[in-house]
């Protein structure tokens, strides 16, 4: 996926969840946040950051902030719809009769259902940013909508489904991700859950550009 248009900034503050302040060459500018999770690891004060010009020029943010610099990692997307557009893109060159986003099963709406042949897929996507020696966590704050998709992916397993839990990671060096079970333990309870009933496991490392975000095929790997 890629940005039309892309500047540089440096981060200032963070009033709330949805909004930034950010510095562009010498002016202050409100700027709209495209994640709503913590990310207090990485918005520090001063860091360098992207902000992506926004298509309507009615909004009351020219901006959107979507990737921050981190020290000895490089730069972090965390755009959080940027993980189900690269999926979908990824998906498309991958030989399957059908790819349909939100699909809805149980009481949840999965990411993606794909069909070949006969048989059917489903793949729930999660983005992940949050970075610890070298290893990818998720989540970075609790997620009672995370587990009850992995239930669901479960239940569809049982049912015959092909059923996949992908981590779009949304930063360079990482290519593998753990449950955070000091954020959410829970979570990592699901995660062993769906690996003993069949649920597949997948990590997608990323080539991340002030621009663009796009999956790296040899970053590509299960958790076995």
């Amino acid at each position: 996926m890629k940005y039309k248009k892309v500047v540089e900034a440096r981060f200032l503050v963070r009033p709330n969840r949805f909004v930034a302040k950010v510095d562009i060459a010498g002016k202050m500018e409100t700027v709209h946040v495209k994640n709503t999770g913590r990310c207090k690891e990485l918005l520090l004060p001063n860091v360098p950051v992207i902000l992506a010009e926004a298509d309507n020029p009615n909004r009351k943010t020219r901006y959107d902030l979507i990737a921050v610099e981190k020290a000895g990692l490089g730069l972090i997307n965390i755009d959080s719809q940027a993980p189900n557009k690269v999926m979908g893109e990824w998906l498309a060159g991958k030989g399957y009769d059908v790819v349909k986003p939100e699909y809805s099963y149980g009481s949840s709406r999965i990411d993606f259902c794909m069909e070949r042949g006969r048989q059917k897929y489903l793949l729930e996507v999660k983005g992940c940013t949050l970075e610890k020696d070298g290893m990818g966590y998720f989540p970075d704050a609790p997620t009672e909508r995370g587990i009850k998709h992995i239930h669901e992916l479960i239940e569809a397993k049982k049912a015959g489904y092909w059923c996949g839990l992908a981590f779009v990671i949304q930063m360079p060096q990482v290519g593998k991700v753990c449950p955070n079970i000091e954020t959410h333990p829970a979570f990592g309870d699901a995660w062993r859950e769906a690996l003993e009933a069949g649920v597949r496991i997948w990590f997608l490392g990323c080539n991340v550009e002030a621009d663009s975000l796009t999956i790296d095929e040899s970053r590509v790997m299960a958790e076995e």
